[in-house]
């Protein structure tokens, strides 16, 4: 009987020392894992780029004369697009501006005619939106007047 009980004594005792000794491999995994993560997220956190700042005065750099080209405004987020010849300036276009947050440099945005600048404008385009495209560092978009099409391309001045 002696043999069955010191058996049932070295397997509690085996078991015990297992259990014992595992809590301690695991925290010692633990501990040294801990850092390592931690580390990898201070290197995964990067500044969120700034948005493209377009406020300014733009040329036209693709005008053909170097008396008669378009010219835009853009202030905050409103831009204001005009005509310009020797002895005049005459609205073309008055709307909104949205630059993404993300810091994108190559993007699109529909601008919204503000008809109350261009609706008694006689050379203003009537179009209820004029879809702006900026990609490093020229603004374009597209201009009908007498039955032609061209795209206006504008260099930040």
């Amino acid at each position: 009987m002696k043999t069955p009980l010191r058996l049932a004594a070295a397997l509690a005792a085996v078991f015990l020392l297992a259990s014992c000794s595992a809590p301690a491999a695991d925290s010692t995994a633990d501990s040294t894992s801990a850092p390592t993560e931690q580390v990898e997220q201070v290197e995964e956190v990067e500044e969120a780029p700034e948005p493209v700042d377009l406020s300014g005065e733009w040329k036209q750099t693709n005008s053909g004369a170097e008396d008669s080209f378009q010219s835009a405004t853009i202030t905050g987020q409103t831009i204001e697009v005009f005509w310009n010849s020797p002895d005049m300036q005459a609205i073309y276009w008055a709307g909104t501006v949205e630059v993404p947050a993300d810091g994108s440099t190559s993007f699109t945005w529909d601008s919204v005619n503000d008809k109350t600048k261009t609706d008694n404008a006689l050379m203003a385009s009537s179009d209820d939106t004029k879809t702006f495209t900026y990609t490093d560092g020229e603004l374009s978009y597209e201009l009908t007047a007498l039955g032609t099409t061209m795209t206006v391309r504008l260099a930040k001045q």
